[in-house]
């Protein structure tokens, strides 16, 4: 039986492995079907009014671009996990822009935000919808506890771009922390 222990640590190391790298392509995978939908959404800019923008959950509804690490990425409405595996989840209950409130999209570490820690306070995102293209600019970043729950107020006072995202960015397992991205209108 002992010598049989190591063949059968490595035979677990090995399916471990190979269940994490499929688990990454099949978000990768999902990632881009969902831009491809989200493209198509935020290309209908020209003839869609804001008025008829109710998007479903679950439903690709438009594009973040970060142009500094230059990302093109799908945002899905919904938080859960599976819409967080086609793209960064909007935050049921936020506004989106030109509703003069808080904008919360969220994404995980590894796949969709995972370089969001080489952005610093100056640099831009952009949102388009299909009813238009808007511009922030990065003014603060935070980590906070993964329970502080002070960051959704979904204040309807001004509008305001939160990206939410898990940290440390390279923590195996549930990360204990959270990293924000604030914001505001350009």
């Amino acid at each position: 039986m002992k010598k049989y222990l190591p063949i059968c640590i490595i035979i677990a190391g090995l399916a471990v492995t190979g269940y994490g790298v499929w688990k990454v392509m099949d978000i990768n995978h999902k990632t881009e079907q969902t831009l491809d939908k989200a493209k198509l959404a935020a290309g209908k800019s020209e003839s869609s009014k804001k008025e008829d923008f109710k998007p479903k959950f679950g439903e690709a509804v438009g594009i973040l671009e970060i142009p500094k690490i230059n990302a093109e990425l799908p945002i899905v409405e919904g938080t859960d996990a599976d819409d967080l595996e086609k793209g960064v989840g909007h935050y049921k209950g936020s506004y989106y822009p030109d509703e003069n409130g808080q904008i919360v999209l969220s994404g995980h570490r590894d796949t969709v935000f995972r370089r969001t820690g080489e952005l610093k306070k100056g640099d831009q995102l952009k949102v388009k919808l299909p009813y238009g293209s808007f511009s922030y600019e990065i003014d603060k970043t935070k980590i906070v506890d993964q329970a502080d729950k002070s960051i959704i107020t979904l204040q309807h006072n001004k509008e305001e771009l939160i990206l939410t995202t898990c940290y440390p960015f390279s923590y195996i397992g549930n990360a204990p922390k959270r990293y924000i991205l604030y914001g505001k209108r350009i």
